[in-house]
């Protein structure tokens, strides 16, 4: 009797290995990837000295930051449309060349003025990518081992926060901000060398989607008013009409891209349908929260350590290391566990594991020891690596290939939104708690109660952890379909 292999010679030898042309694709964007990621991290620190070398107050200089952050939510619905109409490979070629681009520009920049707007151009650039990025590689996966594709795809993420801050204190101990933007060259021209070489040449044939202008003209705004609305909250307060004006306007023409893209299905700009999918409404409730809790943390340490620590901004990003070494070291760990057991109990342990490493920083007291908090941020980074991982692995559990560029911006709308959520309503509460703090000590009481509220929104995601899909059924081997197909013929 003849072996599986034998009888289907398309079968692979491991039918849980991965294809090695997904990692050559994966490896290759991720190269182009690395420069957008370790870009964000970089520039975040540099604000400071951005506003000292150009002459400008902080807040002209924060729209470097911002300006960034608003191109890119602005740019991410159409990705969808972009692919179909260009091709994943002419698309991510012209993104990666046009944040190249971007990239010269700004470190040519004169003044504040240019450098926000070159900083938009790369903002674009950043969300063509992001979605783009996730989209190529899991179509390539075809819906097998996507646990340990989903760890590879968020590596960058991983590095962003380990290298970034470090670098970006290294560049700017220089004396020259220029090279800030400088470095990305490298990565770009060999992530082009290496997109044109290795990813196939997938441009469209036949009729091309008809660009949703109606969906556009309502969601990207949309979005883009709500995160700025979220955005002002630290400086003007909640209850400000510069926070709420943007806010309500933006959740208006979000809710009414809702309504006008529900009957149209997979003719909008984004089909929302797609949420009716359990994985994908569960894993969007879950990268909400995530995004609320875990961007809110990032908010949260490095002002710890330098406010109530007085450690300078190099010194913050060194101290933050342990959190992003453990963060990057889970995730294979993470990915592997995720296509054996199945998103759940991964996202459950690693939830559980986030809410217990937070605790002890609402006990620090003056006394605490660095190296026992750098203890528990490397086991807090390991439990954020390994909480969302099966969040990205199981929003794609039953869908096509086509419905997949829709399910990446669906989600990544979802958790930047939750991201500036959290990052602003933990901003208002710091900035409450802190209010009258005088001392060290009433100052670290101060940052007690903000991470109390962040453990306690971490916490919500616990149990809601149960609505994820528990363990996963075996994926036919390619062509083994069609061989029971034919015996049975």
């Amino acid at each position: 009797m003849s072996s599986s292999s034998e009888s289907d010679p398309l079968a692979p030898a491991d039918p849980d290995r991965v294809d090695p042309a997904v990692w050559r694709l994966a490896f290759t964007i991720i190269v182009g990837a690395l420069a957008a990621m370790f870009d964000t991290t970089i520039v975040s620190v540099a604000i400071n000295d951005l506003a000292r070398e150009l002459h400008a107050p902080i807040a002209t200089i924060q729209w470097v930051s911002t300006g960034y952050l608003l191109a890119m939510f602005a740019t991410i619905p159409i990705v969808r449309w972009a692919q179909s109409a260009l091709g994943g490979k002419r698309l991510w070629l012209g993104s990666l060349g046009l944040f190249l681009t971007g990239s010269v520009l700004c470190a040519v920049a004169w003044d504040a003025t240019s450098l926000i707007v070159f900083r938009t151009v790369q903002g674009v650039s950043g969300g063509l990518m992001m979605p783009l990025m996730m989209t190529l590689i899991m179509q390539a996966a075809k819906g097998r081992n996507t646990g340990r594709v989903m760890a590879t795809i968020s590596l960058p993420i991983a590095l962003g926060p380990i290298l970034g801050p470090v670098l970006g204190g290294l560049l700017l101990a220089t004396g020259d901000w220029r090279l800030l933007f400088l470095v990305n060259i490298p990565l770009c021209v060999t992530g082009l060398w290496l997109a044109y070489r290795n990813l196939p040449d997938d441009r469209p044939s036949g009729d091309r989607d008809r660009l949703d202008v109606v969906g556009l003209l309502l969601l990207s705004p949309g979005a883009v008013a709500v995160v700025y609305g979220l955005s002002r909250t630290g400086s003007a307060g909640f209850g400000s009409a510069e926070v709420l004006v943007p806010l309500l306007a933006g959740l208006a023409l979000v809710a009414g891209f809702v309504a006008w893209a529900l009957p149209r299905g997979a003719g909008a700009l984004v089909n929302v349908r797609l949420f009716g999918h359990r994985s994908i409404a569960s894993s969007s409730v879950l990268y909400f929260l995530s995004g609320a809790t875990l961007y809110g943390a990032m908010l949260l340490l490095p002002l710890f350590w330098q406010q109530a620590r007085g450690v300078d901004a190099l010194g913050a990003g060194l101290l933050l290391i342990p959190q992003g070494v453990g963060t990057l070291l889970s995730r294979w760990v993470a990915g592997r566990y995720t296509d054996k057991i199945g998103p759940r109990a991964v996202a459950l342990v690693g939830f559980a594991a986030v809410v217990l490493t937070t605790v002890p920083f609402a006990f620090v007291t003056a006394g605490t020891p660095d190296l026992l908090l750098m203890a528990f941020l490397l086991v807090r980074g390991l439990g954020m690596g390994v909480a969302t991982i099966p969040l990205g692995s199981s929003a794609y559990i039953g869908l096509d290939h086509a419905q997949i560029p829709n399910a990446t911006i669906l989600v990544l709308i979802v958790q930047q939104i939750g991201g500036s959520l959290g990052i602003a309503v933990l901003a208002m509460i710091l900035e409450h708690a802190s209010a009258g703090a005088k001392t060290p000590d009433e100052l670290i009481h101060a940052y007690g109660t903000t991470f109390w509220w962040s453990i306690g929104f971490t916490a919500l995601a616990v149990p809601l952890c149960l609505l994820l899909p528990g363990r996963p059924k075996p994926a036919p081997a390619p062509g083994k379909a069609e061989a029971g197909v034919a015996a049975e013929a």
